[in-house]
């Protein structure tokens, strides 16, 4: 039976050789490398040149960490986990831990942080025996050579800008959306206050409540908001939303 379809194949002595088409671009590349530097590298002994923008595992300023947890909610990996360590002072703080053995290199934490802690690096080799050391914490994360291109700065253009014929981008989040609160939801609770991590939430009284007490409202310093929406999540009412800056 298999005899029948020997009729689709060439017959011809020039077809049956296109076996040496691809050996012929082999022996032309040799005779290239021959004579000039080989298109390989002797890794690990050396090394490609990378760019500081190179997408590689995220590196972290400690310094410039306000732990407010916006790349751990961006994180589409759900590797980074915000983790309580010291600070310089001894203080408790809370800082991003990254599970490396998960992540993506998307880049999308040091997108999304709105003080630029978080950054790429150009570091890719992450191999490791035990699967535990692929855990870096926040004082691991560093990178020693940190440059401003290794920032990755979130630019966004507004419907409404469009609208108005104004199409410039905006990178800062307080330009972007704005929190807003319900004044006849919110019970006064405080609790905006504690958990804002740039201290932008301030309570002041205005008017009073049912029980004829003088009531409290938040106020949102809009030049110290970096929209975290930790007031959003903390909030026991839902009173606080964000909304776009119009």
């Amino acid at each position: 039976m298999a005899m029948k379809y020997l009729d689709k194949y060439p017959r011809s002595t020039a077809k049956r050789l296109w076996v040496l088409k691809p050996l012929w671009s082999t022996i032309k590349l040799f005779s290239k490398t021959a004579v000039r530097r080989p298109v390989t590298i002797q890794y690990p002994y050396e090394k490609e040149w990378l760019p500081d923008n190179y997408r590689g595992r995220p590196g972290l300023r400690f310094d410039m960490c306000v732990g407010c947890g916006v790349c751990e909610r961006a994180c589409p990996t759900q590797c980074i986990k915000m983790i309580e360590v010291p600070d310089d002072n001894g203080n408790m703080v809370m800082r991003p831990q990254v599970f490396l053995g998960r992540c993506a290199f998307c880049g999308y934490c040091a997108e999304f942080c709105p003080t630029n802690a978080m950054t790429v690096t150009p570091e890719y080799e992450l191999a490791e025996l035990y699967k535990k050391n692929l855990f870096w914490g926040p004082r691991r994360l560093h990178f020693e050579d940190t440059t401003p291109e290794m920032e990755v700065h979130y630019e966004v253009t507004l419907q409404s800008d469009i609208d108005a014929g104004n199409p410039e981008k905006r990178v800062r989040p307080f330009e972007v959306d704005n929190p807003v609160v319900d004044e006849g939801k919110c019970i006064g609770c405080k609790k905006c206050e504690r958990v804002c991590p740039t201290g932008a939430v301030t309570m002041i009284e205005k008017g009073v409540n049912e029980k004829g007490k003088p009531k409290l409202v938040p106020v949102f310093s809009h030049d110290k908001c970096i929209c975290c929406e930790q007031c959003v999540i903390d909030c026991p009412k839902d009173c606080i939303h964000i909304e776009e800056v119009l």
